[in-house]
């Protein structure tokens, strides 16, 4: 199977280097990580819009003891097939914006903060700014998934895969991401927060602009950012320069009804 959609060909690209197991089948691919069996995201489908009638039937096939669903949809326009069907089965149909950009504009109003790459010492840090920013409800399966999400990144990091960003404020990690190159000119961000008491506050805009032109000076001609079409945060990104390039369709469900 051929991905076209910028959005899986990069999320497919970080599981590679994180070790899952993707099995290729002329219409879908089968996306295993065994060190993190709660993460959806990553033990999930990928179809082509031909395949979506068989979509359930295939991740049933794939993963027959999941307490989740998880089909993403290869295409650039955001079909997604019947959503009214989706949605009498209990499946949400998530349809992210792809952005790029192959350039950025400085922040109007650039954070006070310090900006830098994570060292060995700050990754504690980051787990204390990921737990202040966690909206899920409490569960000894969100904690392991975000235990080894969190893991999964400090590797990545540590093998040179990705390089992890934060903005300090008096000694504090309060916003962070992480960038992954595929060494071909793409580079793709992963997961962007801010601290809720820190919100608005420019820590967002000032990091991504900060990890970008790095990334770019290493040698990214495009930066690829998906995003919450909905969300406040796309905002930020548009005024960075980035644009609205394709979108990503998701389809979940957390158990079978």
């Amino acid at each position: 199977m051929e991905v076209r959609s910028l959005a899986f060909r990069t999320d497919l690209l970080l599981r590679r280097l994180a070790g899952s197991v993707i099995l290729d089948h002329p219409s879908h691919q089968v996306v295993r990580t065994p060190a993190n069996p709660f993460f959806w995201w990553g033990n999930f489908v990928l179809v082509t819009p031909d395949a979506l009638p068989d979509a359930l039937g295939l991740f049933a096939a794939a993963f027959p003891d999941a307490s989740h669903l998880a089909v993403g949809v290869d295409g650039t326009d955001g079909e997604a097939g019947h959503r009214a069907e989706w949605e009498r089965h209990g499946i949400d149909v998530e349809t992210d914006t792809v952005l790029t950009a192959s350039f950025l504009r400085t922040p109007a109003h650039p954070a006070d903060a310090s900006l830098r790459t994570l060292t060995e010492d700050d990754w504690e840090l980051a787990a204390h700014l990921r737990h202040a920013c966690d909206e899920s409800e409490p569960s000894e399966e969100n904690t392991a998934f975000q235990a080894a999400k969190l893991a999964e990144e400090r590797r990545l990091c540590e093998a040179g895969d990705a390089t992890w960003f934060g903005a300090f404020v008096d000694g504090q990690m309060r916003a962070g991401l992480g960038i992954v190159p595929d060494g071909q000119g793409l580079a793709r961000y992963q997961h962007v927060e801010t601290h809720p008491a820190f919100r608005r506050r420019g820590l967002a805009s000032s990091l991504v602009h900060f990890a970008g032109t790095k990334a770019m000076a290493e040698g990214a001609r495009t930066l690829v950012m998906v995003a919450d079409p909905d969300a406040e945060a796309i905002g930020i990104y548009r005024s960075l320069g980035f644009t609205k390039t394709e979108h990503q369709v998701r389809l979940q469900r957390s158990v079978d009804p």
